[in-house]
C-alpha cells in the first residue's frame, strides 16, 4: 500500500478517525502511525467531518454506549456510514456495530448484519492468543483475544475473511470491517493496512500521511 500526501484542498476524505471515548484507541493510533498514516481522535460529531474511515476500538462496549447516551454521537456515526464512511470495529467495536448483542443483551448501532455474544470465550482470565490464517499468505496473523465476543450469526451479505475453528473472526460487509480480536495489540500491520486500503478504494483519494 502506498499512501500519498494530501493537503487541505483534498478535503480530508481519506483521513482516518478513531473513536476515543474509552478503550484502547491509543493502540490503534500507534498501529496507523507504523503504517505512516495520520489519524484523528473522534469524541464529538463534528470530529467526523472530512473523515473517510473510523475505527471503533476495543474496550467496554457498555461504557462507550453510556458515554454516547444523551449525545448525538450514535446518530452521527450512522449518518457518517450512510454518506459513505468506512468503519472498522475490533472486539467492543464489533459489538457496537452488530445487529444484535446477547449475554447480556444491549443496544447497538446495528450497522453490520451479524449477531454477537459478549465475552464469548469467558472472563478476563480466559483471554488467549493464537495464530490465524491470513488469506493468501503463509505467514499467520497473531490473534489476541481479550474477553472477546463470538459471532453467532452472519448475514447473507457478510463475507468471512478469517475464521478459527469454523467460527468467523474477521468479517466484512461493504464499508464495514470487524474483528473479534485485537490486531492493534500486535505489530502486524496487515489488518489495519487492509482497512486503510478499503478507505482509499471507497473515496478514490489518498489517506493522509504523517
Amino acid at each position: 500500500m502506498q499512501a500519498r500526501r494530501t493537503g487541505p484542498a483534498a478535503g480530508g476524505g481519506g483521513n482516518i478517525g478513531i473513536l476515543a471515548l474509552q478503550g484502547d484507541f491509543g493502540l490503534h493510533r500507534q498501529a496507523l502511525s507504523r503504517l505512516g498514516i495520520a489519524s484523528r481522535d473522534v469524541r464529538r460529531p463534528e470530529d467526523l467531518d472530512g473523515l473517510g474511515g473510523v475505527i471503533l476500538p476495543g474496550g467496554e462496549s457498555s461504557t462507550m454506549l453510556r458515554l454516547m447516551d444523551g449525545t448525538p454521537m450514535e446518530e452521527a456515526m450512522a449518518a457518517f456510514h450512510e454518506r459513505g464512511g468506512a468503519l472498522f470495529g475490533t472486539c467492543a467495536g464489533l459489538i457496537l456495530l452488530a445487529a444484535a448483542v446477547t449475554a447480556p443483551a444491549q443496544r447497538s448501532l446495528a450497522l453490520l448484519d451479524v449477531d454477537v455474544q459478549r465475552n464469548g470465550y469467558g472472563r478476563q482470565i480466559d483471554s488467549f492468543e493464537t495464530d490465524l490464517a491470513w488469506p493468501g499468505e503463509e505467514a499467520p496473523l497473531r490473534g489476541v483475544f481479550i474477553r472477546a465476543p463470538r459471532i453467532t450469526r452472519v448475514g447473507p451479505n457478510v463475507a468471512v475473511l478469517i475464521e478459527r475453528g469454523g467460527e468467523p473472526q474477521l468479517v466484512r460487509a461493504g464499508r464495514v470491517l470487524a474483528a473479534t480480536f485485537h490486531p492493534e495489540a500486535t505489530e502486524d500491520p496487515r489488518v489495519h493496512r487492509y482497512f486503510v486500503e478499503r478507505v482509499m478504494e471507497t473515496h478514490g483519494e489518498a489517506v493522509g500521511v504523517e
